[in-house]
């Protein structure tokens, strides 16, 4: 029995069907079933169920005979369904991602209600999503469920079919039957809601409804009056119900003045017959207590007066007031800009104030960015320097005391503007209207190191250009003295992409000073403001903008990401697009300072965002998810491939992202490496120091030459990580000391630490003497083949194996004839194994058990070796690297695009667990 049945009745939406369909059968929730409900109208539905058929097994298609309409459709669907819940869709709406697994877990939450309400949204064709107005009835605080007595504001919510999910037994049990007719939904939702022993909500948005565009021809609105006396007959017949007759009366007077007002609804020539049945309906379902406010009191009246010509006037007066206030309001707006133009120009002709500077950083979320980084140290080397920050609409956060601060459009913001001799930005924007003088330096800083397309390259980018205009691009950047860069590569583009006679100050990033002087301290205060839990790991999201698609998409499903990586991790999303409901991912979008941001994270996690070279600063683990890398290079153009030069692992699904962290290899010796190389390259001049370079130039006229040479890069020291005590005692595969591996192992402390003689190892010097030594890491601890091959061996009798999600089952299982190849030149076989050497390689061979399987990938992920085994049901399974030794105990392995079976590998197991990962070239971890 599924949980879940779909209904969808599709009469006359061929156009939309194939969308709402495909919707419910991408969700990720896969126990449900979809029913099709077609008419025999040859409107080629139909087809379109069938296909859907065809292709998913859990689509059944119903036929009936022309003309029953939506409402006998669903009645069909109800007879054939089978799932412990029925939700209904229209061919018109679509599913959100997720709604599915959203609804269930929610239902499993309040223990399983007889109806469910959830959010949707409206689409029109020119805009976004726009969630109902009435979704604030459906907030989740407070016990749950409950029933409508406890929140009669439900009855406010929309009466569609398709925002509301119902326990089938329920729906049985009480008989409850859609009529036929356009409006049957009227006397289901209603009777179904008051009915309900228990109701619950989900405050969120589940459905998408795009109508059709055009006008409603013919008489099927009539059909209203008709489901309200249904309607109100069943509360009658109901003495318990007696209460709800009031507040479904108020609903029904304005259900009908919206459709008697709204254009084109109701036909010209049948206007005066709908209003005589709206006063009709007024006088037969009158209630005392039908609250209204004033202006509805009114219509009520004319309603029930018969004033049809007073009711439309009354309509028309309110529209007429609404468009004269609108057009109020633009006046006055015009007649206030035109006031401080010419206040602006009064101030372009009275002197500069050679000590005043103004800061703006449209491009960042508050004071943050290389603007504030410049006007802070401008403070500091210039005690009297005046200066002011403009708060731009939409920027938030403190701002210091000594900076005043200017809102834009105001007449303090343009006499700055005109009168201040220094002028300090980034690149994201100009003020319109903005004139240079003759005396004034207009100082920009780029705002990150570019990676796609900008400035005049985006005109061969039709996709993603938006409202790029070149004549006012290269006005601006005629008017810019000095453009601070971070690197030659942000440089070259700056002049390519902005051309024009401006200086070019490659200092290094103003904005990543910060980076390099806070200390502890100032992480801890960060990260507990941001409520991240003390011990966890907290993990940077920072996508890309995709301006050639609107809605932003969502990338990856961070509850997935952030229940697959532990209860210790927590991620904050910054620019993310629809964001789950979990306590773990937090929003971190509005946040005012970026740079606090990077200070209390972990680790990065970017695809094509410029942050990833100024987070590089840090030394801090970045990991690349570049699963759309064509799709993006195509669109947007791209300056620098971040997989052929990344700052670290590089994953291209959201599967290898995961095991990237679950492995430890975000923060291994290959990411270090990497992670090295790429701030060598784009951090050459993020010394702490960058900004203080920019004003002894700009604002006290120093020679270069005199600036203040360049930190080495080993000499620099920036904030320490918040786990950085926690990764000294790191082991293989990124866990703790004595923390148990993914299989459920305890790895011994023997792992952990240098290679010395006091770990069990041979000392370092004595690698020429047989000891493969240590791996490449040097001093990070990782432990070398023999080392690496003993633990396997001790960890194997305490193996665990997973059985589920979240679930781990204790039993110890032994098995015969291990063999553990590896590539190793030379080395000596661990204590209890038995040597077999060839001219290659040496084979170790364990006697006494077979080690766990989790712990032989882990010695095979950190070493790099090869490692093969045959279990006793004679399953053979083989990993190379440690993308394949993960794979080859996931359960994602059963379906990831990017894994085979390995030929020849004996007899293959059932769940695919043999697999051989196509993409570990392209990791950067296998090419030493």
């Amino acid at each position: 029995m599924p949980r879940f049945s779909v209904i969808v009745p599709a009469y006359h939406v061929r156009s939309s069907l194939h969308a709402c369909l495909e919707s419910v059968l991408s969700q990720p929730f896969d126990d449900l079933e979809v029913i099709a409900v077609c008419g025999g109208d040859a409107d080629g539905c139909a087809e379109i169920a069938d296909e859907a058929a065809a292709r998913d097994r859990r689509v059944a298609v119903l036929r009936l005979p022309a003309g029953r309409g939506p409402g006998r459709a669903r009645n069909a669907g109800l007879d054939r369904a089978e799932g412990d819940y029925v939700l209904f869709l229209d061919g018109d709406t679509v599913l959100a991602p997720d709604a599915l697994q959203a609804v269930a877990d929610r239902l499993k939450e309040t223990g399983s209600p007889d109806v469910l309400l959830y959010g949707h949204a409206h689409v029109p064709w020119t805009g976004e999503p726009r969630p109902d107005a009435a979704r604030r009835h459906l907030a989740q605080a407070g016990p749950a469920p409950f029933t409508l007595a406890d929140r009669p504001g439900l009855l406010r919510v929309p009466p569609v079919v398709w925002n509301r999910a119902y326990r089938r037994e329920f729906l049985e049990r009480k008989g409850l039957r859609f009529p036929a007719g356009h409006h049957g939904h009227l006397p289901f939702t209603y009777p179904a809601l008051m009915a309900a022993g228990s109701l619950a909500t989900l405050d969120r948005v589940c459905v998408h409804h795009r109508p059709h565009r055009g006008r409603v021809r013919g008489d099927r609105d009539f059909d209203v009056f008709a489901q309200y006396d249904r309607l109100f007959a069943y509360v009658d017949s109901r003495s318990a119900l007696a209460r709800w007759r009031a507040p479904l009366f108020g609903r029904m007077a304005e259900d009908l003045a919206a459709l008697f007002s709204a254009p084109g609804r109701v036909p010209a020539a049948r206007r005066a017959a709908f209003f005589r049945l709206m006063r009709a309906h007024h006088r037969r379902h009158l209630t005392r207590g039908a609250a209204a406010e004033a202006p509805g009191r009114v219509a009520r009246g004319l309603v029930r007066l018969g004033a049809r010509r007073l009711f439309r006037a009354l309509v028309a007066a309110r529209a007429a007031r609404g468009r004269a206030a609108h057009r109020v309001r633009g006046v006055l707006r015009g007649l206030r800009g035109a006031l401080l133009r010419a206040h602006y120009r009064i101030q372009l002709l009275l002197p500069l104030r050679a000590d005043h500077a103004v800061f703006a950083a449209p491009g960042s979320p508050g004071y943050s960015g290389c603007p504030a980084a410049l006007e802070e140290r401008v403070r500091e080397l210039l005690p009297g320097m005046r200066t002011a920050w403009i708060r731009g609409h939409g920027q938030g956060g403190p701002v210091p005391a000594d900076p005043r601060v200017l809102r834009p459009g105001t007449a303090a913001y343009w006499t700055a503007l005109a009168r201040s001799a220094y002028h300090v930005g980034d690149t994201a924007g100009e003020a319109e209207g903005l004139v240079k003088r003759r005396g004034q330096v207009f100082v920009r800083a780029r705002h990150g190191t570019p990676i796609g397309h900008e400035g005049l390259d985006l005109q061969r980018r039709p996709a993603a250009r938006g409202a790029v205009d070149p004549v006012s691009l290269l006005r601006a950047a005629d008017s810019w003295d000095h453009v601070v860069t971070a690197n030659r590569h942000a440089t070259l583009v700056q002049e390519r992409a902005f051309p024009a006679a401006y200086g070019v100050l490659e200092y290094g990033s103003p904005r990543t000073d910060a980076y390099l002087r806070a200390t502890a301290a100032d992480v801890a205060a960060v990260r507990a403001a941001l409520g991240i839990a003390e011990g966890h790991t907290a993990v940077l999201y920072a996508p890309a903008v995709r301006d050639y698609v609107t809605p932003q998409p969502r990338l990856l499903d961070l509850e997935r990401v952030v229940l697959s990586l532990g209860p210790r991790f927590t991620v904050l999303a910054l620019g993310a697009a629809d964001l789950p409901d979990h306590p773990r991912v937090v929003d971190v979008s509005a946040h005012p300072s970026v740079e606090e941001l990077c200070l209390a994270s972990d680790a990065l996690v970017t695809d094509y965002g410029p942050l990833m070279c100024d987070f590089a600063v840090l030394d801090r683990p970045v990991v690349v998810h570049a699963e759309d890398w064509e799709a993006y290079a195509a669109a947007r153009g791209t300056y620098l491939d971040v997989r052929a030069f990344p700052p670290g692992a590089v994953a291209r699904s959201e599967d290898e992202l995961i095991d990237i962290f679950t492995t430890g290899h975000w923060r291994g010796s290959r990411s270090a490496q990497l992670r090295a190389a790429f701030r060598d390259r784009f951090c050459p001049y993020d010394d702490g120091h960058a900004a203080e370079r920019v004003v002894r130039h700009v604002f006290l006229g120093q020679d270069p030459s005199t600036l203040p040479p360049v930190v080495p890069r080993e000499e620099r020291r920036p904030a320490p990580a918040p786990s950085a005590a926690a990764a000294r005692d790191v082991p293989v595969g990124g866990r703790s000391a004595g923390s148990r591996d993914r299989g459920g192992g305890r790895l011994p402390r023997a792992t952990t630490g240098p290679p010395g003689p006091r770990k069990g190892c041979p000392a370092r010097p004595a690698r020429a003497a047989g000891c493969p030594g240590t791996t490449g890491a040097g001093a990070r601890g990782v432990p070398c083949h023999a080392a690496l091959s003993a633990a396997t061996a001790d960890a194997a009798r305490s193996s665990r194996y997973p059985s589920g999600r979240g679930e781990r089952t204790t039993t110890s299982r032994q098995y015969s004839g291990p063999t553990i190849r590896s590539r190793a030149r030379s080395g000596s076989a661990p204590s209890g194994s038995s040597p077999r050497a060839t001219a290659s390689r040496t084979t170790w061979e364990a006697t006494p058990r077979w080690p766990s399987r989790s712990a032989v990938l882990i010695a095979s992920a950190i070493s790099g070796c090869r490692a093969a085994s045959t279990s006793r049901s004679g399953m053979t399974w083989e990993a190379t690297g440690w993308r394949s030794a993960w794979a080859a105990t996931s359960r994602r392995a059963r379906t990831s695009p990017y894994s085979e079976p390995v030929a020849g590998a004996g007899r293959p197991c059932a769940a695919n667990a043999v697999t051989r990962s196509r993409t570990r070239d392209s990791l950067d971890f296998q090419r030493r």
